[in-house]
């Protein structure tokens, strides 16, 4: 039997060599022209991995030029895999999309909708529609915000309650659930520490740690050998270094929130790991598999399907909301805690219907394509930062690496 990601000639699985170039030409030419340091590229397809290239440095200041092995710093891309640690317990027996929240974090019992300020300032509450649930939690539909706009009322709340200041997610997930709800529970897709309240079920679940939880039953199994929410110190000479473009070109950034020296106390699903392109195309490659690796069954088969279809309404996806590069629309909606093409064409990206994907704050980005079998992992080490739009460039000039005949013949 053929290793998964075994190398592969990109010939041997329809790809053409001519059109992978060109995806990292346009990744290169970035480079070139000062808006990032360096990148890290994969690409597989039928199981065969075909493409792995590092380009440009690692670090601009020692020259220190990028490898394939080097770590990043993966942010929201941390995203799916808190899905997929869902998806365990539910095949478990544990949760159901219908559950609500509460049943599972009781302090959120009795939580309210925020309905604007009185003349005193003062936030005015109302009772939700429908208590949220857990499928609302997966899709950004909850009610919940992510804190960080301080020209929000309801995220000046939260700043004012210093969640992200939490010793754990348990204290964590209480502090949210004593806040009001940002609008009425699935009337609207707002991007949220949604995923970090996931990762307090998951240890109010299991009785493990989010960290403990995933090292064995996700990064173990998938032989995720770098991938950690802290980075010890034998690996921190493989860390990318991050920068954010100025005026005078790149210059160095600060991690955000997180540091990842010492193992955290608030373990962060929605967005604390770090992880190496081969690792990550393990997990990519387990979810093109259908919830498998190696023969290692991680999640069923349903549960693979259910996280990756589209569950945002025809009138969500119409409405306008997204967050950064990710502009929901027509076509283009949300499964757990990723987006999915629910219909390509209507969005405008050549890639197979049912694709999964995400990204995250430094610039990283992958997805899967069931319809062609294929994964790509792309990674940077750019600060907040949305433009270019790497994942959608590199999508569609993937589109031309197909090899028609190979196609038709599949």
């Amino acid at each position: 039997m053929t290793p998964v990601l075994a190398p592969a000639r990109p010939e041997d699985v329809g790809l053409s060599p001519e059109g992978l170039a060109a995806v990292d030409a346009a990744v290169q030419g970035q480079i070139d022209r000062g808006e990032l340091a360096g990148a890290v590229t994969l690409v597989a397809r039928h199981g065969r991995l075909v493409h792995l290239n590092a380009l440009g440095l690692k670090d601009v200041v020692t020259r220190e030029p990028m490898a394939a092995d080097t770590l990043f710093r993966i942010y929201s891309m941390t995203k799916p895999v808190t899905a997929v640690a869902m998806m365990i317990l539910y095949d478990r027996g544990l949760w159901t999309p219908e559950d609500p929240i509460a049943r599972h974090l009781p302090e959120f019992t009795g939580v309210q909708v925020f309905a604007g300020l009185d003349s005193q300032g003062n936030p005015r509450l109302a009772p939700p529609d429908h208590a949220p649930t857990l499928l609302e939690l997966m899709t950004h539909t909850a009610g919940l915000s992510y804190g960080f706009n301080p020209d929000d009322p309801v995220d000046r709340l939260y700043q004012a309650k210093q969640v992200w200041q939490s010793a754990t997610l348990a204290e964590f997930a209480d502090k949210v659930a004593s806040l009001p709800l940002a609008y009425q529970p699935g009337s609207k897709w707002l991007y949220s520490l949604s995923m970090d309240v996931q990762g307090a079920i998951i240890e109010r679940l299991t009785g493990q740690s989010l960290p403990e939880f995933m090292q064995k039953h996700l990064f173990s199994p998938l032989g995720m050998v770098d991938t950690a929410f802290h980075l010890p110190p034998e690996k921190r000479a493989r860390l990318a270094s991050g920068y954010r473009q100025s005026r005078s070109g790149l210059k160095p950034e600060k991690p955000m929130l997180f540091d990842h020296a010492e193992p955290p106390a608030l373990a962060s699903g929605g967005g604390g790991l770090i992880s190496t392109a081969i690792d990550y195309a393990r997990f990519a490659q387990m979810l093109l598999n259908r919830g498998e690796l190696d023969g290692r069954r991680i999640i069923s088969p349903e549960a693979a399907q259910l996280m990756m279809t589209n569950h945002l309404s025809d009138e969500l996806m119409g409405a306008g909301f997204g967050v950064g590069a990710q502009a929901i629309r027509p076509g283009f909606g949300y499964g757990f805690n990723g987006v999915v093409f629910a219909d390509p064409e209507a969005c405008g990206i050549p890639v197979g219907r049912g694709t999964y994907h995400w990204d995250g704050a430094w610039g990283t980005w992958f997805w899967v394509d069931p319809a062609n079998d294929l994964l790509y992992v792309g990674l940077i080490q750019r600060g907040l930062s949305f433009s270019p739009n790497l994942q959608a460039l590199t999508q569609t000039l993937m589109a031309d690496a197909y090899v028609r005949q190979a196609i038709e013949a599949e």
